[in-house]
């Protein structure tokens, strides 16, 4: 398992939330949004899904799965790729749930934020409405991909 270099951490700490693609049963990829709640040093990146949808049947059947973010300003990116294990909700630790409330805060701050600078978003702040965590997604990062145009490095 790679270690994920420390400017890949931030930069995936920063971003209010990730694509995670997984292979559905036709093998297809599934694209869906997920939020991060923590990344280790040493590989291990923690999701929390808030529904035992798409994603949670795709990752039953087929490990698999890959988390792309982008920072279109920067004209950078990463994609981390591995396998996934999926953590009961019972066996969620009150840490991590607590973190995730965190960063839910941190969300509706900055957009109301960005709403009082004149940025208009949506205007009921769609993350108050979100549901508790159905279960965690632990990826073991097996690579990590830059997406940055080679030329631009």
């Amino acid at each position: 398992m790679p270690r994920i270099p420390e400017h890949i951490v931030h930069f995936f700490q920063r971003q209010g939330c990730v694509v995670v693609s997984t292979i559905d049963k036709n093998g297809f990829a599934h694209s869906s949004c997920k939020g991060i709640v923590k990344i280790s040093k040493n590989g291990n990146v923690y999701l929390l899904d808030l529904y035992m949808a798409q994603t949670f049947q795709n990752l039953k059947r087929n490990p698999h799965i890959s988390i792309t973010a982008i920072d279109e300003h920067r004209f950078t990116g990463f994609c981390l790729k591995g396998k996934a294990k999926i953590v009961k909700p019972e066996k969620l630790s009150p840490q991590l749930l607590n973190d995730w409330e965190d960063r839910v805060n941190k969300r509706i701050t900055q957009r109301i934020i960005k709403n009082m600078q004149g940025e208009k978003g949506h205007g009921r702040h769609p993350e108050s409405l979100l549901p508790e965590p159905a279960y965690m997604i632990m990826l073991e990062v097996k690579e990590i991909v830059d997406l940055t145009p080679q030329h631009l490095k």
